[in-house]
Parts: C-alpha cells; sequence; structure tokens
C-alpha cells in the first residue's frame, strides 16, 4: 500500500504545482510583489501556498515510493531503520523546501539554518546526544527491533528504536524476577547506549546463552554418579539443538582473537560449601526459553536424584 499512497502524494503534488504555476502566470507582476506580511496579495498568497503543498506533497510521495521498493526484501529490523533513515532525510528536505517556498531566500536560509542549528546545540545537547545514539545503533547495530537487551538497569524486549528513545517490553523489574514479561512498557533514551553498557542477548546473531542450574547435596553424595547424572538428563533434553547452537558458538569465536575451550555438551561444575556441595550444571538455551528449561531441567534432576538416595544425599535444614 506504501507505493500506491506515494504515487498519488506525487500525483497531488504536480496538481498543485500547475494550479500554482497558472495562479503565478495569470498574476500581474505588481501584484506579485510582496512588501509585507500583511500586505501580500491574495493570488501571491494562494501560489505560494499551492507550492508549499507541492513540495510537502512531493516529499511525502517520494518517502513512500522509495521506502516501499527499499524495505520490499529487506528484513522487519531492517525494514525499521530504512523508515527512520527516510523519515529523517524526506523531513528535512521538506521542512528547507517550504521554508524557501514562503521567505523566497534560499542562500538566507541555508544561513539562517546554520545559526539556528549552532544555537539548538546549546540548548538541546541531551536530545541531541540521544540523536547521535541512533546514528550509532544505525550503523553499528548493537541491538535491533525485537532482541532482547539490558540498557543500564533495564532489561527487555526492543519494540521500537525512535530517533530519541528506544522503547522496551520490560523483562523482570521490581514486579518480577523469573526472566519473564512484567507487562511494562519502558522508554530510555538513546544516548544512553554511548555513556552505559549495552548487553544484547542475541549478540552477533545467535539467541543462544549459557544458563546454570544449581543442585545443593550433601557431602555423602557420590559425586561423579551425580555428575554424570546431570548431564545425561540435560544432554537428552537439550538434543541436537545445543549441538547446532556450539558450533555456531565456536564458528563466532574463530571470527575473534578469543580463545576460549567451549564444552561439546552439557558440563557440570563443583563449588565447595560449609556444609553442602553445590553441583552447578551449564548448558547452551535460547535466552527466551531460559527460564521454561531450567524449571524442566530441574525437576528432572531432582526425580533422577531421587530415584538413586542411597548414592545422592541432600543436606539437612539445620546445615543450609
Amino acid at each position: 500500500m506504501r507505493r500506491p499512497i506515494g504515487y498519488v502524494s506525487v500525483a497531488a503534488a504536480l496538481v498543485a504545482a500547475v494550479a500554482a504555476g497558472v495562479v503565478r502566470a495569470t498574476t500581474p507582476l505588481s501584484d506579485l510583489a510582496v512588501p509585507g506580511l500583511g500586505d501580500t496579495p491574495p493570488d501571491a498568497a494562494a501560489a505560494t501556498a499551492l507550492l508549499a503543498a507541492s513540495v510537502v506533497l512531493s516529499a511525502n510521495g517520494a518517502y513512500f515510493v522509495v521506502y516501499g521498493v527499499a524495505a520490499r526484501r529487506a528484513s522487519k529490523r531492517r525494514a525499521h531503520d530504512v523508515r527512520n533513515v527516510l523519515r529523517l532525510v524526506f523531513g528535512g528536505l521538506a521542512l528547507a523546501g517550504v521554508l524557501g517556498v514562503l521567505t523566497d531566500q534560499w542562500v538566507g536560509l541555508l544561513v539562517s539554518l546554520g545559526v539556528v542549528g549552532f544555537a539548538i546545540t546549546f540548548a538541546l545537547q541531551q536530545p541531541l546526544l540521544s540523536l547521535v545514539g541512533w546514528f550509532y545503533l544505525v550503523v553499528k547495530r548493537p541491538y535491533a527491533v525485537g532482541d532482547r537487551v539490558q540498557l543500564g538497569e533495564v532489561t527487555g524486549d526492543v519494540v521500537e528504536v525512535d530517533f530519541l528513545v528506544t522503547t522496551l517490553w520490560e523483562v523482570n523489574g521490581p514486579l518480577v524476577s523469573t526472566n519473564q514479561p512484567s507487562g511494562r512498557v519502558v522508554t530510555v533514551p538513546n544516548s544512553l547506549v554511548l555513556s552505559s553498557e549495552a548487553v544484547n542477548f542475541a549478540g552477533a546473531g545467535s539467541p543462544y546463552v549459557y544458563n546454570e542450574l544449581s543442585v545443593q547435596v550433601a557431602y555423602e553424595t557420590d559425586l561423579e554418579f551425580a555428575r554424570e547424572r546431570m548431564t545425561g538428563v540435560a544432554a537428552d533434553y537439550l538434543g541436537e539443538e545445543m549441538g547446532d547452537a556450539v558450533d555456531r558458538y565456536r564458528d563466532r569465536l574463530d571470527e575473534t582473537a578469543v580463545d576460549l575451550d567451549v564444552a561439546d555438551g552439557p558440563s557440570v561444575n563443583v563449588v565447595q560449601r560449609e556444609s553442602w556441595v553445590e553441583l552447578r550444571l551449564r548448558y547452551l538455551v535460547h535466552h527466551r526459553r531460559a527460564t521454561r528449561v531450567r524449571n524442566d531441567l530441574y525437576e528432572r534432576v531432582l526425580a533422577e536424584f531421587n530415584e538413586a538416595p542411597d548414592r545422592v544425599a541432600f543436606p539437612v535444614s539445620r546445615n543450609r
């Protein structure tokens, strides 16, 4: 629908431009002089209004046509960036064109815009920083629409990235603590990406992150048996999905100078506590399914341990 709307706007702009030309052609030259704003002849005012409308309609039509062509084969995330860039470009062109038509002083207009822009730089530092942050987001793409990110103290899914703010569908926060949406919408200034950390849960194009599941057992536990049961349960549950994710994880590492030892499957780390031993199951999982996978794995691991009470013991309450 965007390109038909654009073609209609362009056609309307041509009609307005032709009408303005007819008005000016049929108006005496003496009436076209504009000695003052209050003394503007009706015909000259009508011609100027038609030209201004032509400029606005032309910019609007060109925006829809160009956006329709550019976004036709682009992904939703890339189309979002294209839309914002084109809005900024064609909006600026339309504003400059309208001011030029109204003042009929193009050189003076450019000088005035430069002076006004210099003054605005000092008066609107924070909004301009947010605009610079938006340019950084478009060029470097630390995150995009649809990503789950942590910006400062806020975590959520990116809903919109405008010129000045990023809108997040909040995850966790003060209302919930289980890596689930809270239902609140949070807006964060884009300038935050220039002054604070921006954590992308789907960094480098992969949505998989490492998670840990901790289980506390007594010192009397057969640790080797417990570790084997935990890795076996995780391997059966995650299946080939984790193997494929590990391969992609290694491919990402190969593109960097980081040298890490990445396990082929789930692993268990042992942490000694004062009165018990903590077994931490480490596995790779899609970040949006982290809580559900952790819950399922915890239930399955406990079921396995309960079937072998002679080999797995849990710390008693007085020691915890």
